[in-house]
């Protein structure tokens, strides 16, 4: 077998440094550049409630090495902190909860630099650019409806991703607003899908180099057929398969495994090639047409009305599509996979290729310096940038980010004809047993709903959250249960349509227990349960800060009594 070349390398070269030692299996996740991107961070987390999951979150940020954090917490330490936060200690007590997490939690890695905020929220967001210097922004649940207006439209409008967690009892859930237009390169996709062959469209280099190889199969000897790369002998029965074919390839699931029963009969007994290829023809023989989510990339309006300031994955994208419109296929990726061969013949079929997808690039290339002159742009994009966006442009993603949903007590919550059919559309799953998290999402927003229209004193102060008084809370489950059930007939009612399994009472009675879950766990955080959603927000805030993988579009609840985890687009 000739050596994978496509491996990645590690990232450290020659003596590595204590630091690279101490981030070395991170780096082989996200690279140099990624580590560089949490290094620049500056996350600001606004730690309502009884503060768990916040700091849970920020302690899975900062062992990898985010740059700067800071927290937001107006609150004194109490003996009931104690007990379910880690990062607090007896002699915390009395004092300020923001700066005793801060010094523990910073004590977790000595290269992140950490600061503490203890003004009233309220207070803090009333300052003009108080929220300027941060990068992404953390807010954890209770906040009242004004605040998290005025926090979600300062990240909507600066390009600031925003997290929104709650976390009470056995259930949590987070919501990510991300700015309007959140384009991803390195989607790190299945290594198996990245493999993009060419076989229905050989370029001249290949069919010549195939035609040396295969030009009398037969005439080989066994030591030679056995050592012929699986894809040159693709290539030469494609050119079989097309003689009888009028010319055409096979293209449907039949042809093609008529076309791999065909090259499975001229395969010698037990070669090792020929079954390499019989294996690779279902997904290898694709016509190198674009994805529907990449063709999406390419016809955004970011894409056909460039400026100066406009980000270079838009110029990229706009030469990408000049490149697509002119070939019928995207740049090539380069990448050959392993396979059965000597090696001499396999390092030409390397170069071949990566030549290939060097040309395309810089086919890009000249197309982006052309837009850039055409519009002005002073700052020219670094060639190694178009590179790297050739070779992953099959699996490029664009999110489309949007403002928090901000439930207010008074004001019918309107979610809009796409989200409601949306969340219709998991309501009817569940219906048909598929549990897709709704319900809970569901109930969290009454949970929102309710905190909006209440306060402790009555008078606009502190967000009272169900279940906090012992005295009150039958009366707070039934009104929540209200609030909920309201919440699924307007959700009905504002997409248009109706659950179309007569089971939907059963569904009403098991969002009222969910209901009554949330309430009886009051304003309580379980340690075990804020761990686990902190360990889940935290991965997704590295997504997003690194901007490489793909981060949840939107929406994530855990139940902790079922032990499962779901992902709503809502």
């Amino acid at each position: 077998m000739a050596a994978n070349a496509d491996v990645t390398p590690p990232p450290l070269q020659g003596v590595p440094t204590s630091k690279e030692k101490r981030y070395d299996r991170q780096l082989r996740l996200w690279a140099a550049s990624g580590q560089a991107a949490l290094e620049e961070a500056h996350i600001l987390l606004i730690n309502n409630g009884p503060g768990v999951v916040g700091v849970e979150t920020l302690k899975n940020l900062i062992l990898p090495g985010i740059g700067r954090f800071t927290i937001l917490d107006s609150t004194l330490v109490s003996e009931q902190d104690l007990g379910v936060n880690f990062f607090l200690d007896e002699s915390t007590l009395g004092t300020f909860r923001a700066e005793s997490s801060r010094r523990l939690l910073q004590e977790l890695n000595p290269d992140v630099e950490g600061h503490a905020i203890t003004e009233p929220l309220q207070a803090f967001v009333a300052r003009e650019g108080a929220l300027n210097p941060y990068t992404l922004v953390l807010l954890t649940a209770p906040t009242t409806p004004d605040v998290l207006e005025v926090i979600s439209t300062h990240c909507q409008t600066h390009a600031v991703p925003l997290f929104y967690i709650h976390c009470s009892g056995f259930y949590s859930h987070f919501s990510l607003s991300l700015p309007p237009a959140f384009p991803i390169v390195d989607t790190h996709p299945d290594p198996v899908s990245t493999t993009d062959l060419r076989l229905l469209a050989p370029w001249p280099e290949l069919v010549q180099f195939q035609k040396e190889k295969t030009s009398n199969l037969q005439a080989l000897s066994p030591e030679d057929i056995g050592h012929v790369p699986y894809l040159l002998l693709l290539l030469h029965f494609l050119d079989e398969w097309r003689a009888s074919h009028d010319g055409q390839p096979p293209q449907s699931y039949q042809e093609k495994t008529d076309f791999r029963n065909m090259v499975a009969k001229a395969s010698p007994p037990d070669e090792e090639n020929f079954a390499e290829a019989t294996a690779a023809i279902i997904k290898s023989l694709n016509p190198p047409t674009a994805p529907g989510s990449v063709l999406t990339v390419l016809d955004a309006p970011e894409t056909n009305s460039l400026a100066p300031t406009s980000s270079a994955f838009w110029f990229i994208a706009n030469a990408i599509r000049t490149f697509y419109s002119a070939n019928n296929q995207l740049p090539l990726p380069g990448a050959v996979p392993d396979m059965k061969a000597r090696s001499a013949d396999y390092i030409q079929l390397q170069n071949i290729y990566k030549s290939k997808a060097r040309k395309d690039a810089a086919e890009v290339l000249q197309t982006v310096r052309s837009l850039e002159a055409s519009v002005g742009r002073r700052d020219p994009i670094d060639e190694k940038e178009v590179e790297a966006f050739c070779k992953g442009a099959a699996h490029i993603k664009l999110v489309r980010g949007k403002p928090l949903r901000v439930a207010r007590g008074d004001i019918p919550l309107l979610w809009g004809e796409d989200a409601a059919k949306s969340a219709v559309e998991q309501l009817n799953n569940l219906t048909f047993g598929m549990d897709s998290g709704i319900l809970h999402y569901i109930a969290f927003v009454a949970w929102d709903t309710f905190v909006a229209s209440h306060n402790v004193d009555g008078l606009g102060g502190e967000p009272r959250v169900p279940g906090s008084n012992d005295t009150d809370i039958d009366t707070d489950a039934e009104k929540m249960v209200g609030i909920a059930l309201n919440i699924m007939d307007s959700l009905i009612n504002e997409a248009g349509t109706f659950i179309e399994n007569p089971g939907y009472d059963d569904l009403k009675a098991k969002c009222a227990n969910i209901v009554r879950e949330l309430v009886r766990a009051g304003a309580s955080e379980l340690h075990n349960i804020g761990s686990l959603t902190g360990g889940l927000v935290a991965q997704e805030v590295i997504k997003v800060i690194t901007k490489q993988y793909v981060p949840i579009d939107n929406t994530c609840v855990f139940d902790g009594i079922e032990s499962k985890a779901s992902v709503l687009r809502i």
